[in-house]
């Protein structure tokens, strides 16, 4: 039987077309810029809000929010000498932090214990 998923024709053309999705992932891959996203969800935000809230520094904040910009997750408006942010796709936004937390919830425990990509200790103990 015949999938209707057309399969790539090799492993690399396989790789090529999960490209865009790996980076869309790894936005979410540091703490930092899920909680930026968090404050996002709330209404749009300068970095000086951002970085008064979150105790991070105004370059950190600058750069996770490029990073989110980059791919698409976050847009910007200029606002005097400021540039604005807010969330691209809020709804989408939120229905992907819900299905996270039901996936969590299912795995919760082995995600903490991840031993390659776990909490700041699983790194001191790596390291």
């Amino acid at each position: 039987m015949k999938s209707a998923i057309a399969e790539p024709a090799t492993w690399a053309d396989e790789v090529s077309e999960m490209t865009a999705a790996a980076c869309l992932f790894h936005s979410f891959s540091d703490p930092s810029r899920l909680v930026i996203l968090r404050h996002l969800r709330l209404g749009e935000h300068r970095v000086v809000d951002l970085t008064e809230h979150l105790g991070l520094s105004q370059s950190t904040v600058s750069k996770h929010l490029a990073s989110l910009k980059e791919t698409g997750l976050v847009v910007s408006r200029p606002e005097g000498r400021a540039s604005v942010y807010s969330l691209q796709h809020p709804e989408a936004l939120v229905e992907l932090f819900a299905a996270a937390e039901k996936f969590l919830a299912l795995t919760g425990d082995d995600v903490k214990l991840c031993s390659l990509h776990g909490s700041p200790e699983s790194e001191q103990l790596a390291g």
